[in-house]
């Protein structure tokens, strides 16, 4: 590209004084843009209005002394006006040069500036074909984004802030570094996209962060088992962990695709209950099953103890024989099993198909790391978190239920609560803080009557 003489831009100044009596009257409300040649190159005068503190919608980055727009994101001034480009050079605005400015500066410039920006450009050498109307992606995100803390966004001002849980619409994905997002609910308010990080560069940098993190600290993995020597011996049924110890541990979270899913009438998604112990969520589904037993019901277990006289087959456990139990377990067909009292116990994909079959809705209470297992089933469970509330709140609540629990305890549910959120939370659909029995019951049951009304985010895989 050839260096515009200091002339030619003295001359398009003059040029723009002269058009302005003639833009005027042609688009008055609108964006305009003239073409002239000067020294060789074409020179474009394009003028937009911009809102005070609304960014422009378009991002530049340098090349040697040049400043060249590099991106133009959707919903943004730029992008209406139809008349700003990737690739164009900025020469100037407003009568500012903006050449040999770095990035920083033409920021800082354009930030100040409001009403109507007339832009100097040299067009973009290459001509892009028409856009290609890109289909919309939906995602959850499983991790938290804040562009104030990331020094490699291209312009923090049009970064997306965002939590784990939110749903996103990736509208574009022409850089594959920095998608084009809004978040769900702000399409009407917030008509600018916002920047994203892209998902191999997410996992890039975090694969990075966990490599320097795991070389300052080499003992880490061992730490996880310093608390853990005098627990008492539990009397409930275990997990059957194997593989599922660690599971996701390896896999960098960034985005999930997601797509909406009204349940059938006629087949209810199972509802899951997680939790740490003694946060009341044994209590809720029990509730729920004694208060509408037409409506709710639990899947029929396995084992491999002898029936009780008073036990039917089918009713209260499908009695079966460890041979027969070891190759279901194997061929994968229990969301949780274990051993208690030299017996086995499993709760079976199939069994909870049987109870969805007959229109009630299924409630299970299950440990987090059965959760891989659930959710690859055809199952579409929808998965609810009771979580703990303040310690003095908690021990209020295990005091009302005859318990005494020392203080060690109370904190030990609530590091529980906190690591399952930290290591499962992505898999959650929602939340409840058991602050009061009562008031938990009512939002549980909100939650369920909802998936009758209202579409949900689902992964769209499961709807392959």
């Amino acid at each position: 590209m050839s260096p515009v003489p200091p002339q030619a831009v003295l001359l398009a100044h003059d040029y723009v004084a002269e058009q302005e009596m003639q833009l005027e009257p042609l688009t008055p409300d609108g964006p305009c843009e003239a073409l002239t040649q000067w020294g060789g190159d074409a020179v474009k005068i394009v003028r937009m209005e911009k809102a005070r503190d609304i960014p422009l919608g378009a991002t530049v980055r340098n090349d040697m002394d040049s400043v060249i727009i590099s991106r133009i994101v959707k919903g943004g001034a730029a992008e209406r006006s139809g008349l700003l480009h990737e690739g164009d050079e900025v020469l100037e605005i407003n009568g500012v040069e903006i050449r040999g400015k770095d990035v920083n500066e033409v920021f800082d410039i354009l930030a100040d500036m409001h009403g109507t920006l007339t832009f100097i450009l040299i067009p973009s050498p290459q001509t892009k074909p028409p856009p290609i109307k890109e289909t919309v992606v939906h995602v959850k995100a499983h991790f938290d984004y804040d562009p104030s803390d990331d020094p490699y966004v291209p312009c923090r001002e049009l970064g997306l802030c965002f939590q784990k849980g939110d749903i996103l619409h990736i509208i574009s994905q022409d850089d594959p570094n920095w998608w084009q997002a809004y978040r769900d609910g702000d399409e009407d308010n917030q008509p600018l996209a916002g920047l994203v990080p892209g998902k191999s560069f997410q996992q890039q940098r975090e694969a990075m962060k966990q490599t320097i993190e795991e070389d300052k600290e080499p003992e880490k993995s061992g730490k996880l088992w310093c608390a853990k020597k005098n627990k008492k011996k539990r009397k409930k049924l275990l997990y059957n962990a194997k593989q599922n110890d660690d599971y996701d541990s390896e896999e960098i979270l960034t985005y999930e695709e997601m797509a909406l899913y009204h349940q059938p009438a006629n087949r209810k998604r199972p509802i899951a209950l997680i939790g740490p112990p003694n946060c009341g969520q044994n209590d809720l589904r029990q509730r729920l099953l004694s208060s509408q037993p037409d409506r709710f019901g639990g899947a029929v277990p396995h084992t491999t103890r002898n029936r009780r006289d008073v036990e039917v087959s089918g009713r209260d456990y499908h009695f079966v024989s460890r041979q027969a139990f070891d190759m279901d377990a194997t061929a994968g067909k229990f969301i949780e099993s274990g051993e208690f009292e030299k017996n086995l116990y499993g709760t079976s994909t199939d069994s909870v198909r049987q109870l969805i079959n007959t229109g009630k809705i299924c409630l299970l209470c299950l440990h987090t790391q059965s959760l891989k297992t659930l959710r690859s089933s055809d199952l579409k469970p929808y998965i609810i978190f009771i979580a703990p509330p303040s310690q003095e709140r908690l021990r209020a609540l295990l005091t009302k239920e005859s318990k005494n629990p020392k203080l060690e305890e109370l904190r030990d549910i609530i590091e529980k609560a906190r690591e399952m959120e930290q290591n499962f939370g992505h898999l959650f659909d929602a939340a409840i803080v058991n602050t009061d029995q009562d008031k938990a019951y009512q939002e549980l049951l909100r939650l369920i009557n909802k998936l009758d009304t209202e579409p949900q985010w689902v992964p769209s895989s499961w709807l392959r």
